[in-house]
């Protein structure tokens, strides 16, 4: 008779302890602000420019709460990064990556998350790349899978870009939205695809293959100035060229080498509001930021897992309010930093 009244103890004790784990391990691995960490770039006594901020690898850093119940009864809804690639911001402050079959966008202020391109049919993503979005909520997303660049708003697929043939691998995108344009980049053809903001209609093709000013060999990314002016990484060439709107030539940043303000394996690329130049290296997995006329001036990361560090970090972005965004791919993962204005001189 004991015996079985210390059965039933023992159970229900195994029961309240399998009710508390969810709660443990959410109060273990908290939302946003987790890791208090004051990471700055450069040390002092240099005046910083680069603070780190954050990380968010899933649903969990959004700050949302699941339920206990939910998470042992019910259908446990969080999820996780996979294996993300690129990242873009929305004017609304929505964090968007590109994901294995998916799209995930976060919503810092709501504490809430969502997916894109899992509906079944037309709008579907088979291996999201690249990603932008523009000032009226459209969401355009390059897929290598499907070789088409397809749009959402409001949650929903709009249209898609790319008829049979047109794309060989469209990787990164970018939106010129004061002259209505959106540019492809195509790694495969070696070159740029121009497309209409407003009917999605092919304008004109920028590029070819080669080593030459204006040439290139296995683009990736892409990022367009206030002037509409082209920051195009030509990773097979180990170099971002600048462009202006009409593809002609500027000049040149980076070439191959182990040395600072080379490039190895360059991969994402985003501008400040002071038109620095921020580009990802995933050989020296870092980020450099580069001058307007293409002289370095800063390096942030080295390799590692703990914070303001990375093992193979991709795309990136940088939003409205000089907040970095960089995607590091193993561990699934996105770190956020902020840029520091330098401070006006007395």
């Amino acid at each position: 008779m004991h015996s079985e009244k210390r059965s039933v103890v023992i159970i229900r004790l195994l029961f309240i302890l399998l009710l508390s784990l969810p709660v443990f391990l959410s109060a273990c691995a908290s939302g946003p602000g987790r890791e208090k960490v004051d990471l700055v770039w450069p040390l002092p006594p240099d005046e910083p420019r680069i603070r780190y901020l954050d990380k968010i690898t899933g649903s969990d850093d959004v700050g949302k709460q699941v339920g206990v119940a939910e998470s042992i009864f019910g259908e446990d809804t969080r999820i996780g990064l996979d294996k993300p690639y690129g990242v873009a911001v929305g004017p609304d402050g929505e964090i968007y990556v590109t994901d294995l079959g998916r799209i995930l966008v976060f919503d810092m202020k709501k504490k809430d998350y969502y997916l894109l391109g899992v509906d079944p049919g037309m709008g579907r993503v088979g291996l999201p790349f690249g990603i932008a979005v523009s000032a009226d909520n459209r969401v355009f997303v390059t897929d290598i899978a499907l070789k088409r660049v397809f749009i959402y708003k409001d949650r929903k697929y709009l249209n898609a870009i790319g008829a049979q043939g047109e794309f060989d691998n469209p990787t990164g995108i970018a939106l010129d939205e004061k002259d209505g344009l959106i540019y492809v980049v195509d790694s495969k053809k070696h070159l740029i695809d121009v497309y209409s903001l407003s009917t999605y209609q092919k304008i004109r093709t920028i590029g070819k293959r080669g080593e030459g000013d204006g040439e290139f060999n296995f683009p990736t990314n892409i990022a367009v100035d206030p002037q509409g002016n082209l920051y195009v990484v030509d990773t097979g060439n180990f170099r971002v060229q600048v462009l202006d709107k009409n593809g002609v030539f500027i000049r040149s940043i980076g070439k191959l080498g182990d040395n600072p303000g080379a490039l190895a394996r360059p991969k994402g690329i985003a501008l400040d509001s002071d038109g620095h130049v921020y580009v990802v290296d995933a050989a020296f997995q870092n980020f450099q930021i580069f001058d307007r006329e293409g002289h370095l001036l800063l390096s942030v990361g080295s390799s590692g897992v703990e914070p303001g560090r990375f093992l193979l970090p991709a795309g990136m972005a940088i939003d409205r309010e000089d907040r970095i965004y960089v995607i590091d791919q193993i561990p699934a993962s996105l770190q956020i930093f902020q840029y520091l204005k330098e401070k006006p001189k007395k």
